[in-house]
């Protein structure tokens, strides 16, 4: 790529998000949001692959629906108010469509359908970014209107994406569909706190960047695509593998590593809410999604590659040493010691 492009590119990728969160009011965070879609749409389609040229399609077609319904929403507000601050929201109508409008960018159920086929026509890095950085400005406007949201609402969207993205990622082969759908199950855990405290929202959302970053990073040090390549990883770099393998336990949310932390404290302030049915049902859910975490681990650690492989072998490539990697695998693994301090700092 053309390296005035691709600085282009990546200032609006990181400008986007940013003048979303800053921003105060409705035409200046929708204008945030287009320059992150835009932007991202060429590294989508930068691999001049049929299926990356639909993945960018199919980006662009969903974006381009759920800007125009946040406008629409935030027209209808402006009609009904006579003013353009995010924070007062009290038209109904107006919070339903946003609702709808930020589900969709942010890939949740019932609107998760573009998020796993548009991870699987790109590369692993975009797949990074569009699985971490792209959700931060929706996220951050539903922060921004929690206090607008329906309660009842948000529970049922975020039952919903726990459900789904447990559900659908149990038969994949495909990594970045696998961690497609462990995104869209994150971000039931998060929609379901958000009116209740808006806090935990963010601390989930900070702990899931660090998990999946370190876990995207991994599988690509590892050039790997599917589950089946992987069970010849532990000759390359058995060290690694461990270390995925604990970065998985640690997506899945089992104590002692960092992904326990964000799922303790929302079951936690939904029994003080006394809304223990969807407690019990968001614990039973994260079951789903352990169980293809774990088969990921089974193929990685556990099992022998067999004599006779059905897929090219790899050539043993002289491995770069990542120092940023130790850094985010510690920090997906071994945070929840200091759980009360990043509740203080949050």
């Amino acid at each position: 790529m053309n390296p005035y492009a691709s600085t282009i590119i990546i200032t609006s990728l990181i400008m986007g998000p940013l003048l979303t969160i800053s921003s105060n009011h409705w035409i200046l965070a929708w204008t945030g949001l287009e320059i992150s879609t835009l932007a991202i749409i060429p590294l989508i389609a930068k691999q001049h692959h049929p299926r990356a040229i639909e993945a960018a399609t199919k980006y662009f077609l969903t974006q381009a629906i759920a800007s125009s319904l946040i406008l629409f929403s935030s027209i209808i507000n402006v009609w009904t108010l006579g003013q353009w601050d995010i924070t007062q929201m009290s038209n109904k109508i107006s919070c339903t469509i946003l609702t709808t409008a930020l589900a969709i960018k942010l890939g949740m159920a019932p609107f998760h359908f573009w998020l796993p086929e548009v991870l699987q026509g790109t590369t692993m890095t975009t797949a990074l970014i569009l699985t971490t950085w792209q959700k931060l400005a929706p996220l951050s406007l539903l922060v921004m209107t929690a206090q607008s949201m329906n309660t009842t609402l948000m529970t049922m969207l975020g039952l919903t994406s726990a459900a789904i993205g447990g559900w659908n990622g149990l038969n994949q082969t495909q990594l970045r569909k696998i961690m497609a759908f462990s995104s869209i199950a994150h971000l039931g855990w998060m929609i379901t706190i958000l009116t209740l405290s808006p806090k935990l929202t963010l601390l989930t959302f900070y702990m899931y960047i660090t998990m999946t970053s370190t876990m995207f990073l991994m599988i690509k040090l590892l050039e790997t695509n599917k589950i089946s390549v992987m069970m010849t990883s532990w000759t390359k770099l058995p060290t690694l593998n461990t270390m995925m393998m604990l970065t998985l336990m640690s997506l899945a949310g089992l104590p002692p590593l960092t992904g326990f932390t964000p799922k303790w404290l929302i079951i936690q302030e939904l029994t003080k809410q006394h809304m223990l049915t969807i407690a019990t049902m968001m614990a039973l859910l994260s079951l789903l999604s352990l169980f293809f975490y774990l088969r990921i681990s089974y193929y990685t650690i556990i099992t022998l590659p067999p004599n006779s492989t059905n897929y090219p072998q790899q050539w043993r490539h002289k491995t770069n040493q990542k120092h940023y990697l130790a850094l985010m695998t510690t920090l997906s693994i071994s945070l929840l010691p200091i759980t009360p301090t990043l509740l203080t700092i949050i």
